[in-house]
């Protein structure tokens, strides 16, 4: 375990020894922060007409933050990409792939370092947006568990989009090439419950099964369900186990 978390601390390092980290989370702290004045204000609007005599109750979780995790989450399938276009990519191009994997590390190891290197970047970028959550606290008075499990919805989510997007940066040398297709399968693994919409019953579950954002929309509501952990968890392991076998043939061809 302490191989892997060197690893992970020197990915972590890596990432803000170039302007990778800083933009990365930069502007997700930039669009968190446009959606989260949209959604407020929509919600303080909402509450000033259902002040009305006769009108009913608004609830902060439901018309903003829901809302906000859910846009949140669009833009992790945007920004993630940029996060592990690099991992492996650039490590062939510049030959220093040959030196990690003559090293005495298992592949294994090599991959989770990487990945929790990745996660930690991740976390940071989620961290961040818990200064304009606060405030929420702090003048309003939201319900907790929502927004916790709808966090740990985003970064489950995220961790799935990372070992994906690990994969493919396994198989080429160009970060470019790595993160167009890394966006195009997340987008196409996105739109997986659209498809669902139209498609016959057997295909509509099957769909509906492999569907992250259905998913994460449960998280969204404050449900925890230990189907849903079960999938994120087996659908990253999955995807570290291709990354493992990846780096192995790469192993192997050098």
């Amino acid at each position: 375990m302490g191989n892997v978390l060197t690893i992970a601390q020197k990915e972590l390092k890596s990432y803000f020894a170039s302007p990778i980290a800083y933009i990365v989370i930069g502007f997700f702290a930039l669009v968190f922060g446009w959606f989260y004045y949209v959604a407020v204000s929509y919600f303080l609007q909402a509450s000033l007409q259902m002040g009305m005599p006769g009108a009913g109750q608004v609830n902060i979780n439901t018309m903003a933050i829901r809302p906000l995790l859910q846009n949140v989450a669009v833009v992790a399938l945007f920004m993630l990409p940029l996060i592990t276009m690099r991992t492996y990519a650039e490590e062939k191009r510049s030959g220093t792939i040959e030196l990690l994997l003559t090293s005495p590390l298992t592949d294994t190891q090599i991959v989770l370092g990487k990945f929790f290197g990745a996660v930690a970047l991740y976390a940071l970028m989620l961290l961040v947006t818990w200064i304009h959550v606060s405030i929420l606290f702090i003048y309003g008075n939201p319900e907790w568990k929502p927004i916790v499990t709808g966090y740990l919805g985003l970064l489950l989510m995220g961790s799935s989009f990372l070992s994906i997007g690990l994969l493919i940066s396994s198989l080429t040398k160009n970060q470019i090439v790595a993160g167009m297709v890394t966006f195009a399968v997340l987008l196409l693994l996105w739109t997986l419950n659209w498809m669902s919409e139209s498609a016959g019953p057997t295909m509509q579950k099957v769909l509906s099964a492999l569907s992250i954002t259905e998913r994460f929309d449960d998280f969204s509501k404050g449900v925890v369900s230990v189907s849903h952990l079960v999938y994120y968890v087996s659908f990253i392991s999955f995807g570290l186990f291709l990354t493992a076998k990846s780096v192995d043939s790469e192993r192997w061809r050098g």
